[in-house]
């Protein structure tokens, strides 16, 4: 009867075991696909915020060389308004980042402002420094995601 007693005792434990660490291993399974998840994100949303960053930048300093050249109304016109769209591409990305990495709001606010300071640039000296100020900013972005993500 010690011996039935035993062996149902131990084909209980075994069971309660074998449950435990396959709840274990799913837990630790989830958790590491939604880390997975999370960084697939983050880098997805710093590579939109990056792109917007380098079409807006584009954008504003075609608009600000048209402006200090003395270009067609018509043509400043245009390129204005591709800015202005440029710029309102840059919001979901920001705001996306901030939600899913505001570690690195800051850093991505100094970028975005960076691309924003092209705009009434005086001269084209100063232009092409805020240009080359404004891809300085990005790139450190990426470098700062680079060590966040």
């Amino acid at each position: 009867m010690w011996a039935s007693l035993i062996a149902v005792l131990g084909t209980l434990l075994g069971s309660i075991t074998a449950y435990l660490l396959q709840q274990y291993t799913a837990r630790s399974d989830r958790a590491e696909s939604r880390a997975h998840e999370a960084r697939r994100d983050r880098v997805a949303v710093v590579t939109a915020l990056t792109v917007a960053l380098a079409d807006h930048r584009r954008a504003m300093w075609v608009r600000e060389d048209l402006r200090l050249s003395g270009a067609d109304d018509v043509d400043y016109q245009a390129a204005r308004a591709a800015s202005h769209t440029t710029r309102s591409a840059l919001t979901a990305p920001l705001t996306a980042l901030e939600i899913l990495a505001p570690d690195l709001a800051g850093v991505a606010h100094d970028a975005a402002a960076t691309a924003y300071a092209l705009r009434n640039t005086p001269s084209r000296e100063l232009l092409n420094a805020r240009r080359l100020d404004a891809i300085e900013s990005a790139d450190h972005l990426v470098r700062q995601a680079a060590t966040a993500v």
